[in-house]
């Protein structure tokens, strides 16, 4: 499991020719370090005089984050658990009308299951680019460029389960249920690139 994983193992096997972890993994665990960085700013602020007046709202956002990273980590590992049914199912046979039937049936139900792990990624990264947003305006000033660092990490978690979204409804044969995941993800991307930036550009400010 990725979440029992050290960083060094987790690489190795990142860079292997195994199938999982890949990139919706990697997706998942850039949202688990943006939003540990996160958590470093609000402990950073916490307890502090300067900002004894917004103490109690960043202990809430910290109680946030803190449930935010186990759903990443338990979505890294959640991706490569739908991964592998994927993939037998491209090997199922499909000579006769009954065995092309089943398959399609097959390929069908897991092509949902991996399309909707990464737009879950896609939506825990949402929430934390909320969080940033704040810890930007209200968190400790000596840590502000690592709200930026953090930004870039949501950013690219975003936009990384993105990719893996659209690879998998692209196949899927009702394109009803596609085009509605389709347009949820379009708009968490439209939404989270534009916030992102915002918020980067809004620390690099701060600190030029």
């Amino acid at each position: 499991m990725i979440r029992e994983d050290t960083v060094q193992g987790f690489l190795e096997v990142l860079s292997s020719k195994a199938p999982v972890p890949g990139g919706g993994g990697a997706s998942a665990v850039g949202g688990a370090v943006g939003n540990a960085l996160g958590q470093m700013v609000a402990n950073l602020t916490i307890g502090k005089k300067r900002y004894a007046d917004v103490e109690e709202e960043i202990r809430g956002l910290l109680e946030k984050m803190e449930g935010l990273q186990r759903e990443f980590m338990e979505l890294a590992d959640k991706d490569a658990e739908v991964f592998a049914p994927l993939a037998a199912a491209y090997s199922l046979p499909s000579g006769t009308e009954e065995e092309k039937a089943h398959k399609e049936k097959v390929m069908e139900e897991n092509l949902l299951a991996a399309s909707l792990v990464p737009l879950q990624i896609m939506e825990k990264a949402a929430q934390m680019l909320d969080i940033l947003v704040l810890l930007g305006e209200k968190g400790s000033r000596l840590a502000v460029s690592d709200v930026g660092v953090g930004v870039q990490f949501i950013r690219a978690s975003l936009t990384g389960a993105v990719m893996n979204v659209y690879i998998n409804t692209k196949s899927m044969k009702d394109r009803a249920r596609a085009e509605e995941l389709n347009a949820r993800a379009d708009e968490l991307l439209a939404d989270g690139i534009e916030q992102a930036d915002h918020i980067y550009r809004a620390v690099l400010s701060k600190l030029r």
